[in-house]
């Protein structure tokens, strides 16, 4: 359970940093291509969700982050699980819809800066932490949980 909040805490802050960071130096419409191309970072205000869809529901989306958060934390503290994909996949999730709560309460946006060459949405690192912990929570759900195994072997 600690190695999720460590997660959590960990992309929080490099979020944050990350987001500071192209604030004050890429606000001002500057932008900054790596990679040949392949990665750019400018400054974007993001008031939907991915894609840009449902702009300007930035009270649905508060309220959506809190209950999603509170229910994986909740599941944390009363399941204690162990197993080390499942935390990490947990606290990525955590860690990244906390950095984007604290955009949308304080700033009523969230700052995007990534863009990839072979995909057009500008996301943040924070949408990455989200994107990647979804895909490992898959990952452990398909390949890792035994406890679906073990309510089926009961049941019969």
């Amino acid at each position: 359970m600690l190695l999720a909040f460590i997660i959590a805490i960990v992309a929080i802050a490099a979020d944050q940093l990350l987001k500071l960071l192209v604030t004050s130096t890429l606000q001002s419409g500057g932008t900054v291509t790596i990679l040949g191309g392949l990665v750019k970072f400018f400054y974007c205000e993001n008031k939907g969700m991915a894609f840009g869809m449902l702009q300007d529901q930035r009270w649905l989306f508060i309220v959506f982050t809190i209950v999603v958060i509170l229910g994986i934390i909740i599941y944390l503290v009363k399941v204690k699980p162990k197993n080390k994909v499942l935390l990490v996949s947990l606290g990525l999730i955590i860690g990244g819809g906390i950095g984007n709560l604290i955009d949308r309460v304080y700033l009523s946006y969230v700052v995007d800066y990534i863009q990839l060459s072979f995909f057009s949405p500008v996301c943040n690192f924070a949408d990455y932490c989200i994107t990647a912990g979804t895909i490992m929570l898959v990952v452990y759900i398909l390949f890792f949980n035994n406890e679906s195994d073990k309510k089926i072997s009961k049941a019969e």
